[in-house]
């Protein structure tokens, strides 16, 4: 496991054993948790497990096997791709044993990389499941436009170096609004799908920053490697390669080939999912939000 530190809640040397004298209070009774997750997916082959490669489900899932002393699987609200990061990936695990809820994620965050947070811990209904409980998920990607991109930013901004026409991506982007066929802006065109591709684009902005711009995007699903084809199609608009009626044509005609380049993963964060008011929880602050996305209800 990365880091090896000691499984211990207060970060000291001693051992955190399941019944042990002084630790951490048990429950016997199987409790549904939510865990809201951050993390830099830069040296991460995406969420999911997969052999012969680092996840950020893995080293989740070896951390609550450590502290608990018990395997279970960690359902995470979807899959980020390799190098992506989050602000607040949803999951979800059933444990019987273990510290109790207020103090797991000081436990899980004494054991996992610096590089995955466990932001909170909160005990959820029998019937919540992170993936299908959701009912949408927030994006950002971030684009810098300087002509020099700070080196700080390198891992989690995409350097494009120049200036782009922001009217003219706004006039694109408010074509992809709506519920459509995003085959177009999905990669793989040519596998067969059991599931129609299409989705609803609840809100699309592209915000000025310190680094250029972002582009916050809202659904109720999204398609595998939707949102950087998005962003990657916006760009060329905003290039002068693209003109902004091309985005509703292309969008039309389903053919992958048309859309814009697959941007690369760094630039882009998965925000938050969004769940039903029953479901609902008090949110992690993760930055400033446009009020056009509007509140987790809104999914």
């Amino acid at each position: 496991m990365r880091g090896g530190r000691s499984p211990s809640i207060d970060g000291n040397s001693r051992s955190h054993r399941v019944g042990a004298a002084g630790s951490t209070r048990y429950s016997l009774r199987v409790q549904n948790l939510r865990l809201e997750i951050a993390y830099d997916g830069g040296d991460y082959a995406g969420w999911q497990r997969q052999a012969g490669a680092a996840t950020v489900q893995e080293e989740i899932e070896r951390a609550v096997e450590l502290i608990c002393q018990t395997r279970t699987t960690v359902h995470g609200s979807g899959r980020t791709d390799s190098g992506v990061h989050a602000f607040a990936q949803t999951a979800h695990l059933r444990l019987d044993r273990g510290p109790a809820s207020e103090r797991l994620h000081l436990a899980l965050n004494s054991v996992l990389p610096e590089d995955i947070r466990v932001l909170s811990a909160t005990v959820m209904p029998p019937e919540f499941h992170a993936r299908f409980s959701a009912r949408g998920k927030r994006y950002v990607y971030r684009i810098s436009t300087a002509r020099v991109l700070h080196p700080l930013l390198r891992r989690y901004v995409h350097s494009h170096g120049r200036a782009v026409d922001m009217a003219a991506m706004r006039a694109a982007a408010g074509q992809l609004l709506g519920t459509h066929d995003f085959l177009a802006f999905s990669s793989n065109p040519g596998v067969p799908r059991k599931r129609p591709t299409i989705r609803t684009l609840q809100a699309l902005h592209l915000l000025p920053d310190r680094a250029g711009f972002a582009i916050w995007v809202q659904g109720d699903g999204f398609l595998y490697n939707m949102v950087r084809i998005l962003a990657g199609t916006l760009l060329e608009v905003g290039k002068g390669k693209l003109a902004p009626e091309q985005v509703g044509e292309i969008l039309s005609s389903r053919d992958r080939r048309r859309a814009g380049p697959t941007l690369p993963a760094h630039g882009l964060a998965l925000l938050r999912a969004l769940y039903p008011r029953e479901f609902q929880v008090r949110p992690q602050p993760h930055g400033r939000r446009p009020s056009g996305l509007g509140s987790e209800k809104g999914a």
